[in-house]
């Protein structure tokens, strides 16, 4: 997006939103994650595209959008780092983030900034999630990467809208975990007293696949452990 047009849409709206979604192989879906935030009906003042040092065509699919988003590479150094590349980069006075193999309802933004005119002394808005079986998936796959296909509360990336300087009271996700670094930014999060609020409509179908980080990563789940006691030493004092 160029500079004069993205500034000039930055000073329509009352809330000014930048979208930051991290790409890693992700060509299959990345498409339709960037069509999903072209599609809401409170259009976002910016979409920034971080490939995390993909070595598919995810830096083609999202070039091709190069009029509508704001597009970098950076080498591979994680989705918090590609996440945090995004944060620096943004403009806006609200942040969302949406993972490349994710899809938004289209009222996903209107809904949360509602929320915010109507308590404006949130600091974040979250939704519900929906997930799904991604169609590549045979039987036998689907049976086996089964999470449950149930709408649950998103306490994930991309179902959260957040406001500026909200997210940097807590600050930027630590690159030290190789997963969960959103689990442990909202554990500080929660230190920190932010108040938000869980609205009952479902913004995120969440995709299950093969290669989600979650499973991909699968030695690193240890992480989990780590990050809770990581929270529970803070909360002690002990750090």
């Amino acid at each position: 997006m160029q500079e004069k047009a993205r500034v000039k849409i930055m000073t329509e709206n009352k809330h000014t939103i930048s979208v930051i979604i991290p790409v890693y192989n992700c060509e299959q879906y990345l498409a339709e994650a960037i069509e999903s935030v072209l599609a809401q009906t409170y259009r976002p003042d910016e979409i920034i595209v971080v490939d995390d040092g993909s070595t598919d065509n995810s830096a083609t699919v999202a070039k091709s959008y190069a009029d509508q988003i704001r597009f970098f590479f950076q080498p591979n150094s994680g989705q918090a780092a590609a996440r945090n590349k995004g944060i620096n980069l943004a403009c806006g006075s609200l942040f969302a983030f949406l993972d490349a193999d994710d899809i938004w309802l289209v009222d996903k933004l209107a809904l949360q900034v509602s929320a915010f005119d109507r308590e404006p002394e949130l600091d974040m808005v979250f939704g519900h999630v929906k997930q799904f079986h991604s169609s590549e998936l045979d039987t036998h796959l689907k049976t086996n990467v089964d999470h449950g296909m149930e709408i649950m509360p998103g306490y994930i990336p991309s179902a959260i809208l957040i406001k500026r300087e909200s997210f940097f009271r807590v600050g930027i996700f630590n690159t030290n975990w190789q997963i969960g670094e959103f689990i442990d930014w909202y554990s500080k999060a929660m230190e920190k007293e932010l108040k938000s609020i869980m609205l009952s409509e479902v913004f995120v179908e969440r995709r299950i696949h093969t290669d989600n980080i979650g499973i991909r990563e699968r030695k690193s789940r240890t992480d989990y452990l780590k990050i809770l006691k990581a929270s529970l030493d803070r909360r002690r004092g002990k750090v």
